[in-house]
């Protein structure tokens, strides 16, 4: 089954009459975000069910993450339970590009967009190994793993290291901001 998509202008043109969810970790949603949108991380999807069974009864969702990759899959698990949903291709970047305005709210806590996490992660990683590697030549395998993650990331358009990532605390919702979420979804 193939998951509908928007463009960034299809989306623009249409933004009134969609109820927008951005499945970026909250440091990401802060760091810039569609209008009107609201965040429920990708992990908490199963737990909004309820609610964004509720909003579709509104009108169509559009699942929106940075590049599309994370809200397809989105798509895909809503779908699984019987909830049509859309992407809107290329995520907030292509949004971006087309020129169309983002939200950043004041006061609003904003941490690194994952994919930069992610590279200092593998590469802080990839040098540990190469150093310690030096007295201990064991200690590469650290490196030659983190590489062989990359790849199998490349040729999956998956990141288990984005997943690891997105348990730390900073980039968890608090409960209250996922509980007024899914609150005013379900209103």
């Amino acid at each position: 089954m193939t998951t509908p998509a928007l463009t960034a202008e299809q989306a623009r043109a249409q933004l009134d009459e969609l109820t927008v969810i951005d499945v970026r970790t909250p440091g990401e949603y802060a760091s810039g975000h569609l209008p009107g949108a609201r965040n429920i991380p990708l992990d908490h999807l199963d737990a909004a069910l309820p609610a964004l069974r509720t909003a579709t009864g509104r009108g169509r969702l559009l699942m929106v993450c940075a590049s599309g990759a994370r809200s397809a899959r989105a798509c895909e698990a809503l779908a699984a339970h019987d909830i049509a949903a859309a992407t809107l291709t290329g995520g907030t970047t292509a949004w971006i590009a087309s020129g169309h305005d983002i939200h950043r709210p004041a006061g609003a806590r904003t941490a690194w967009v994952m994919e930069r996490q992610v590279r200092l992660a593998a590469g802080s990683l990839v040098l540990a190994g190469l150093l310690a590697g030096r007295r201990r030549p064991a200690a590469r395998l650290l490196s030659a793993g983190v590489a062989g993650g990359l790849v199998f990331s490349a040729l999956t358009d998956t990141c288990g290291m984005a997943r690891v990532l997105a348990k730390l605390p900073h980039n968890r919702p608090r409960a209250a901001d996922l509980e007024a979420t899914l609150a005013s979804l379900a209103d």
